[in-house]
């Protein structure tokens, strides 16, 4: 008699739930808790007065300003326009698209210093952009607006490859059916489309942010590292620790740190009461 396989409970691919969660949690405590343990403990080692001067210092303060500053408004600038070189990939068909589609990921591949050093010569006053912008009085290589530029170029990657997939699933019949009943097409994209979206676009948003507030390479050859002006967080770390002062260097991550989480958690938050707002409709 022919015995017949017992279906296999989904979800039991690899091994089972108790090992699987003892592996990610052990992974994770080693590539991600205990790292982040190691910059608070050794902050720990400072007094609250000399951790107090460290991270409030005038100079720390602005490079605060600036990198937290332009890294939202460069994620913000690639939610608007990621979103539209999203959109265009996945709703339309023209020549040269897949060659496009590549150059998104060109700020994956290419190396942060290269990039750097290319923004700086395209945005110099002699820059092949640069010099007609300079004519009209705006000035982008060694200012706060350089740092925006180069942080919005290495974080779209991260807005067009989030928002790309759910437009690519988005049902069409929804939009027809919008648009059969008399909606006009800004109608449909702010009732139909965009809240099917924004999950996703806040998922990018985040991630470029994450990537903008920790970028160093890419950054400081277009900034100048002017004091007070141009001078971005990941700058001044490094700067501590060529001048051996770890401590120092830790507290401005942990400060760092802090921010991030909490601007990160709230995105989060953001995203789940989206995502719980749509699925009531």
């Amino acid at each position: 008699m022919t015995s017949i396989p017992q279906a296999r409970a989904p979800g039991r691919v690899i091994p089972g739930f108790g090992l699987s969660l003892g592996f990610t949690i052990f992974y994770l405590t080693l590539i991600v808790l205990i790292p982040l343990s190691a910059v608070f403990l050794k902050t720990f080692t400072m007094s609250w007065e000399a951790f107090w001067s460290a991270v409030t210092s005038e100079r720390v303060v602005a490079s605060y300003k600036l990198t937290f500053g332009a890294s939202l408004i460069g994620a913000a600038l690639n939610v608007v326009f990621g979103g539209i070189v999203a959109w265009v990939l996945v709703r339309y068909k023209f020549p040269g698209k897949r060659f496009i589609d590549a150059l998104v990921d060109l700020p994956f591949a290419l190396p942060t210093a290269v990039a750097g050093i290319t923004l700086t010569a395209l945005y110099s006053n002699n820059g092949w952009i640069g010099q007609y912008l300079d004519k009209l009085g705006i000035k982008v290589a060694f200012t706060p607006l350089g740092v925006v530029v180069a942080l919005t170029f290495i974080g779209l990657p991260f807005v067009v490859r989030t928002v790309q997939p759910v437009l690519e699933e988005a049902e069409r019949e929804l939009e027809e059916a919008a648009a059969s009943l008399g909606a006009s097409p800004l109608q449909t994209f702010f009732r139909v489309i965009l809240p099917s979206i924004v999950p996703a676009l806040l998922t990018g948003f985040a991630l470029a942010f994450a990537r903008a507030t920790g970028e160093y390479g890419s950054v400081i050859f277009i900034a100048g590292n002017l004091p007070m002006v141009s001078e971005i967080t990941p700058l001044f770390i490094i700067t501590k620790l060529e001048q051996y002062d770890y401590a120092g260097a830790t507290a401005i991550a942990v400060v760092m740190l802090i921010i991030s989480f909490i601007l990160l958690l709230t995105i989060n938050l953001l995203q789940a009461w989206t995502r719980k707002r749509a699925g009531k409709k």
